[in-house]
């Protein structure tokens, strides 16, 4: 996780306990490190804030962890290694680190490895700077494990994680005449397989896949993903609420999935005319649009992922509320995150919200729904059925329950 203070907090799953088969290991803070510091920006009078916008691990190679962390203009190589031996027995100093005369040293002796508490070090090995014009919302590694994108408003940068002096510009659509400027890059991200396609969302509801074999300067898609609008259901709102926040890839590469306001849509690559599958994530939300235009809620961007077979894919909403929906049977689930309804080893009872009408017991009103609970940012196990929902300054992992 990242935090507003420039914070990353990495958790750990604990081995799983011998003597209770049934108690699956829990998450525990395993490292916390202080990724970004806020800085200025002399030429442009500029503060930059240390917030994190984005985290993306990278493929393991060795016992290290690496993962790539970014603010709005900088991004950073950390790595989390672990230390449970240290040197001791030099020759050149002595045990409390203080330069011996090297006249004095008679004999030559062997350093030896002592073990000591276990110590967990995230060290930055590398800083992305200066590339960026515009505030970062998006990084995605590359499956050939050398390569990177980042994305901004208007351009979207290639990098090899070696080299942190020049990046290539693959995309840009930033206008030469800033007021004929009609839409911004929302998100962006590499397809899990193939290391040479790419695809970007924009404000205006669309998406574009790049192939970077065709050009160096990829402002030509090759597939360009729109459902048409329906002009009966037009209004002030249509643009805004179509602004595409997020956009992945599913771990098969077949299908993308993209969130907008109201809804989360799964398309397949090869259909770029409609969605495959749209799933209304809050539709009772759109009476309330003029509301939500006056307090900014109508701004935020939700995240979305799918789980780790492809079957299923979650998305938050507001309250605390985050959604559910399985493909294969076409179910839906609301469930909430909060101290109240989170007892460790409890079921989460699904939630029902009243559009109107009577209230049943169970059902909670339009009305009553706090906006300024939002759960922006969700994640699924790659194997297992666990997910981390993260509610303002808490984070809560559920898994599914064994009997």
């Amino acid at each position: 996780t990242g935090d507003k203070g420039g914070r990353v907090v990495i958790f750990q799953r604990e081995q799983e306990n011998k003597s209770r088969p049934h108690s699956r290991g829990e998450y525990n803070v395993y490292s916390t490190f202080q990724s970004h510091e806020p800085e200025f920006d002399y030429l442009k009078s500029l503060e930059i804030e240390e917030k994190i916008n984005k985290i993306r691990w990278l493929p393991q190679q060795n016992a290290a962890h690496f993962l790539l962390s970014t603010n709005d203009k900088t991004i950073k190589l950390w790595k989390i290694s672990e230390r449970d031996k240290r040197a001791e027995g030099y020759n050149l100093k002595d045990e409390d680190g203080r330069l011996r005369d090297p006249f004095r040293i008679t004999a030559l002796r062997v350093p030896i490895l002592k073990p000591m508490d276990l110590m967990v070090e995230a060290s930055p090995r590398r800083i992305f700077a200066n590339a960026h014009t515009y505030h970062i919302n998006s990084i995605s590694v590359n499956s050939d494990h050398e390569t990177y994108l980042s994305a901004d408003d208007l351009r979207i940068n290639l990098w090899h994680l070696e080299i942190t002096d020049r990046s290539f510009n693959i995309v840009d659509i930033k206008p030469a005449n800033m007021e004929e400027l009609t839409e911004v890059i929302t998100a962006a991200e590499f397809h899990p397989h193939q290391c040479n396609v790419f695809v970007y969302s924009s404000s205006k509801g669309t998406i574009r896949l790049c192939d970077m074999r065709s050009s160096a300067l990829c402002d030509r898609h090759s597939k360009f993903f729109e459902e048409p609008e329906d002009p009966s259901s037009r209004s002030f709102f249509s643009e805004i609420i179509s602004s595409i926040s997020d956009v992945k890839f599913s771990h098969s590469g077949r299908y993308m999935m993209t969130r907008d306001y109201l809804s989360v849509k799964v398309w397949d690559l090869n259909m770029e005319s409609r969605p495959v599958e749209t799933h209304q994530v809050h539709e009772y939300l759109r009476s309330k649009l003029c509301s939500l235009y006056e307090n900014d809620c109508i701004f935020d961007k939700f995240e979305c992922c799918w789980n780790g077979s492809d079957s299923a894919i979650m998305t938050g909403s507001y309250n605390n509320f985050f959604r559910m929906f399985d493909r294969d049977t076409r179910r839906d689930v609301t469930l909430e995150a909060s101290r109240e309804s989170s007892k460790p080893r409890a079921s989460l009872k699904p939630r029902k919200v009243c559009t109107g009408g009577k209230r049943k017991k169970d059902e909670i009103s339009v009305d009553s729904l706090d906006f300024n609970k939002k759960i922006l940012h969700t994640a699924w196990h790659p194997a297992d059925n666990v997910i981390a929902v993260a509610a303002t300054n808490n984070l809560y992992i559920f898994q599914d329950k064994i009997n």
